[in-house]
C-alpha cells in the first residue's frame, strides 16, 4: 500500500494557488509595462509633440477634459442624492453599509477626476512633458 505524499486539495489550497497565480501574472504585467515604457517610449519622447503643432487639438483636449470633469461632478451629485434617498427607505443595516461604501467610492472617483488634471499640468510642466506645455488640463 503506497500512500500519496501530496496533500489533498481543499478549497482553501485551491484559493491560495489561484491568488498566487494572479499575483504572479500581475507582477509580470507590471514588469512588462515598465520595460516597454523604458525602451519603447524614449524615441517617442525625443520627437516634437504633434498635439502642440496641431491647430485646434489642444483646445479640443482642454474642452473634452472640462466636459468630462463637469459630467463627473454632476454624476457624483446624482449618485450621492440617489444613494441618500435609497438609504432613507432601507431598513437592512447591510444594505445601508453598502450604500455608504458606494457613496464613498463615488466621492473618491470624483476627487481623482478633479485632482488629476491640475496634477498632470503642474507635474508635467515640472518634468518638461511636451503635452503639459501646450494643454491646460485645469477644469476651472
Amino acid at each position: 500500500m503506497s500512500q500519496d505524499s501530496t496533500p489533498s486539495e481543499t478549497p482553501e489550497n485551491r484559493t491560495d494557488s489561484q491568488s498566487t497565480a494572479v499575483s504572479k501574472v500581475s507582477r509580470q504585467a507590471v514588469l512588462t509595462v515598465a520595460l516597454l515604457s523604458l525602451f519603447a517610449v524614449q524615441p517617442v519622447a525625443a520627437q516634437t509633440s504633434a498635439v502642440c503643432s496641431a491647430d485646434n487639438l489642444p483646445s479640443m483636449i482642454e474642452g473634452f477634459f472640462q466636459l468630462t470633469t463637469g459630467l463627473g461632478i454632476v454624476g457624483l451629485a446624482v449618485v450621492w442624492q440617489a444613494d441618500s434617498l435609497i438609504e432613507m427607505f432601507t431598513l437592512n443595516p447591510e444594505q445601508k453599509k453598502g450604500l455608504k461604501r458606494h457613496k464613498r467610492s463615488a466621492m473618491k472617483s470624483a476627487v481623482v477626476l478633479v485632482v488629476l488634471g491640475p496634477l498632470y499640468t503642474v507635474a508635467g510642466s515640472m518634468m518638461g512633458l511636451p503635452l503639459a506645455q501646450c494643454v491646460d488640463l485645469v477644469p476651472w
